[in-house]
């Protein structure tokens, strides 16, 4: 015995139905997320910055007291990988 067919399978889907303008949400949340993307190097080049004037247990730590050492190099490597939508926003601005 054969199975009826479900009419509602048979209907196009939603986003076939729909405009293909994107939301007013959608566009905040890809605004956001642009924004935010820009967030990551100054805030770590900032925590760059405080590790290396406050020393901390990295200086207590070592025998080579570099100020570059540590969680200081850790976040200036994460500022320089972290550049890339600055670089882009750079890029794009003229």
């Amino acid at each position: 015995m054969a199975k009826p067919s479900n009419p509602a399978s048979n209907a196009p889907s939603s986003s076939a139905t729909s405009s293909s303008a994107p939301s007013s949400s959608a566009m905040t949340v890809q605004a956001a997320t642009r924004w935010l993307t820009l967030a990551a190097t100054p805030t770590f080049a900032s925590m760059a910055l405080l590790s290396s004037a406050e020393g901390g247990a990295d200086m207590i730590c070592t025998s080579a007291a570099s100020p570059i050492s540590g969680m200081t190099l850790m976040y200036l490597l994460m500022a320089v990988f972290h550049s890339g939508p600055w670089l882009r926003l750079a890029a794009n601005w003229r």
